[in-house]
């Protein structure tokens, strides 16, 4: 069917078709209809049921119902489209914390037709000014709380247009604008291909890579891991920590909860012991965190042994085998563990709690398909460490970007990990296969990091890498050439750490910091960083 988006950017920077991978949509509950907006399933869909009373959002002292929430996206649907001249296709730059203001502007963009870019709460002006840049962003809907570096950004890239900031209490605000409309809304009449959502990634280069996905790809995901493997109920409460803006947290804590009319608790901060806290006090049932985190919320199992927690689900880094003991044993809860990836939209590979076994991630996800291959393509034997290549109905569309082609081949999406399979065909773990680092779940690319290092009058040379850590599995570490003049010690440690946290998002910062008398070059001077690895 003819694309609904007028700004047709998306539809003209799409891979070409031999570049992308092979889309799979044997389950019958994958076919879609020609015409869909994600938007009237998720939301719309529940109030038009006779289920718009049942709680959709919480947050501490806010609740929302189905229909509140369904209210507020139709009244920011219109602010973008009358007040500030929205068109479908258009793409809209959302930052804030968890919270259920950003949940209903992400469904008022989505009605509107436009294209939700969410961002993450800790990005600095710099690295959201290539955001705009690569997804030519013309509107921003922003947490007043954090509008500063989103307005520098705008001031150095005129893209930006219309920025309207919620939790303003005053006139110019969101919720001003909001007031001032009906609620009156009919959702545009998207195609199943339109693009709805750009997810963010960072490459191994730091240049971000933006993937594009459908309002097809949204509803596929809802339609393979959650029935097949967590199997929710609408009396489940949703909680958890990856912000909405990773599509982990998308998943989990937006679309996964509301695709069965369940309920979410959005926390703006759900580090280990506000996580906890928010389980008890809202009775949550699913967690969605990474291995990280659940170490240290296992300090205090007996809190949680015998409660309302049942489902507690892992991703965003490899879990080790001793996590998930240490959870079991704390709480007599199995994690549920998986790997998704940005451009796949969410997990493809998991097992459930009565088929987990420790040091395995799982098989692959009903509606996907899964190989492990050797260095000429081939399946690879059996315990053999090779590349993973995945098949299903969402696959990698970077937007106007080379590196779709090392992404995508032969129709596959090629993930970029390495794993190897045992003769049951579980998925088991083994390592990255490129300079991603993956620290707490955040994925963390060592150009950028160098880059900023390399920013400090007192930084001559930087090489950084990933290095094991039992609580993070990996951390960022630098070994640093300083300049004449400055000195090798704690407080010049220090030093290069905080002006790192001050020029890009502060969980990118080196945890460890080398200093060395030279880098490990090849003859013509270029970097050998898995020599630093080896050593």
């Amino acid at each position: 069917m003819p694309s609904a988006h007028v700004d047709t950017f998306a539809q003209r920077h799409l891979p070409p078709p031999e570049q992308q991978p092979v889309y799979r949509f044997e389950l019958p509950e994958l076919q879609f209809p020609a015409q869909l907006n994600c938007a009237t399933e998720l939301l719309d869909r529940h109030v038009a049921e006779g289920r718009g009373e049942r709680v959709c959002l919480r947050a501490p002292g806010l609740s929302w119902s189905y229909r509140e929430l369904q209210d507020k996206a139709n009244r920011i649907a219109q602010v973008l489209v009358h007040d500030l001249g929205l068109v479908p296709g258009q793409r809209v730059l959302l930052r804030g914390p968890n919270n259920p203001m950003l949940a209903a502007c992400w469904f008022g963009v989505i009605k509107a037709g436009g294209i939700a870019v969410a961002t993450m709460p800790l990005l600095r002006a710099k690295e959201l000014g290539a955001i705009i840049d690569i997804g030519q962003i013309s509107h921003a809907l922003c947490d007043a709380a954090l509008a500063d570096e989103l307005l520098q950004a705008q001031a150095a890239h005129p893209m930006l247009q219309a920025v309207r900031c919620f939790h303003d209490t005053t006139s110019a605000g969101l919720e001003a604008a909001m007031a001032a409309q009906s609620g009156d809304w009919t959702n545009v009449d998207t195609a199943a291909d339109d693009t709805c959502l750009l997810g963010f990634t960072s490459g191994t280069t730091g240049v971000p890579k933006a993937t594009m996905h459908f309002h097809r790809d949204v509803m596929a995901i809802c339609a393979c891991w959650p029935p097949h493997v967590l199997r929710p109920t609408p009396d489940d409460v949703f909680i958890g920590s990856p912000p909405l803006a990773f599509t982990f947290g998308l998943g989990g804590l937006l679309l996964f909860p509301m695709a069965v009319g369940a309920s979410a608790v959005l926390l703006e901060k759900a580090s280990p012991p506000q996580l906890l806290q928010g389980i008890l006090d809202f009775g949550a049932t699913v967690v969605f965190t990474a291995p990280t985190s659940y170490r240290a919320l296992a300090m205090h199992g007996e809190q949680l042994r015998g409660g309302t927690l049942r489902k507690c689900v892992s991703a965003g880094e490899a879990l080790p085998a001793a996590t998930r003991a240490l959870w079991q044993e704390a709480t007599g809860l199995t994690l549920i563990d998986g790997i998704g990836a940005t451009e796949l939209l969410h997990i493809f590979i998991s097992a459930d709690e009565a088929h987990a076994r420790a040091g395995a991630t799982g098989v692959a996800v009903p509606g996907y398909r899964a190989e492990v291959v050797d260095e000429h393509d081939q399946p690879a034997p059996t315990g053999q460490v090779g590349r993973l290549r995945v098949q299903g109905p969402t696959g990698c569309r970077y937007l106007n970007d080379k590196r779709q082609a090392a992404y995508v081949k032969g129709g596959w999406n090629y993930t970029g990990d390495a794993y190897w399979q045992d003769a049951d065909g579980y998925f088991h773990y083994h390592a990255r296969t490129d300079d991603m680092i993956i620290s707490s779940g955040y994925n963390i690319a060592a150009p950028e990091v160098e880059d900023a290092l390399l920013a400090h009058p007192a930084v001559a040379e930087c090489a950084v890498i990933g290095v094991p850590d039992e609580e993070r599995g990996q951390i960022v570490e630098a070994h640093v050439v300083l300049r004449p003049g400055h000195v090798p010690n704690d407080a010049t440690r220090k030093m290069l750490q905080d002006f790192v946290k001050t020029t890009v998002a502060p969980y990118k910062y080196p945890r460890s910091v080398v200093f060395a008398d030279a880098l490990p070059r090849t003859q013509s001077g270029k970097l050998q960083r898995f020599r630093l690895k080896q050593a």
